[in-house]
């Protein structure tokens, strides 16, 4: 089924910053292992290739916060000190989790191009607090492919913030990664309960497929 105006697709890459995928950084010094999120980089890497040649829009998020940490709820900053990872405590990559550090930025493998949209989120989702939803709606975007880490946090908010935007997803399971292994799979299967409640799971190869041939991704 060709693609057209109505079904304007956009990749969404969640939050595959240092902070989560680079040893010093958040995740890492919360314990989490960060082999997992690396391991998702090279299916990334072929999602942002196919996109950019089928001329979908492509964005990019990351989490952090101000510098003065005014726009971390306390209960977050709660959350980090009981994971034993402090947001705005110092680490090997600059302070944890804050933005324009050193761990903020995204791992050299998956930079933006210069005409793609950086989103900088404050929370989980990447539609809260954040310029997101103007954005798609300026470029007509109807259907989202998601991937990034974590499954069960960053992506799975998006996921849901976006099907209750009116948004059609498509997840793609292998180039996502959740913090613990098992937890992977029951996030996955979540989104086809009901019939497909948040979406559709495909692979990697599938979309990028699916791209290659102009196919509308469901």
């Amino acid at each position: 089924m060709p693609i057209d105006t109505a079904y304007a697709a956009a990749l969404i890459v969640i939050d595959m910053q240092r902070d989560f995928c680079s040893p010093g950084g958040y995740a890492d010094q919360a314990g989490i292992d960060i082999a997992r999120m690396r391991a998702v980089v090279g299916q990334v890497q072929r999602l942002l290739g196919a996109a950019r040649a089928a001329g979908l829009l492509v964005v990019h998020t990351r989490e952090g916060h101000l510098p003065d940490l005014s726009d971390c709820p306390p209960a977050k900053m709660a959350r980090s000190v009981a994971a034993g990872a402090p947001i705005g405590s110092a680490g090997p990559l600059g302070r944890l989790l804050v933005r324009g550090e050193q761990g903020h930025d995204f791992v050299s493998a998956l930079r933006p191009l210069p005409d793609e949209v950086v989103i900088d989120k404050p929370g989980y989702g990447a539609f809260h607090n954040t310029a997101l939803g103007g954005v798609l709606r300026r470029h007509g975007v109807q259907r989202l492919i998601l991937c990034g880490v974590t499954t069960e946090v960053c992506v799975h908010s998006t996921l849901r913030e976006a099907v209750d935007r009116g948004y059609v997803c498509t997840t793609v399971g292998d180039a996502t990664a959740a913090s613990q292994p098992e937890l992977q799979a029951p996030a996955l299967a979540m989104i086809g309960v009901e019939g497909g409640i948040f979406g559709k799971v495909r692979s990697t190869c599938e979309v990028v497929e699916a791209l290659q041939h102009a196919q509308v991704i469901a």
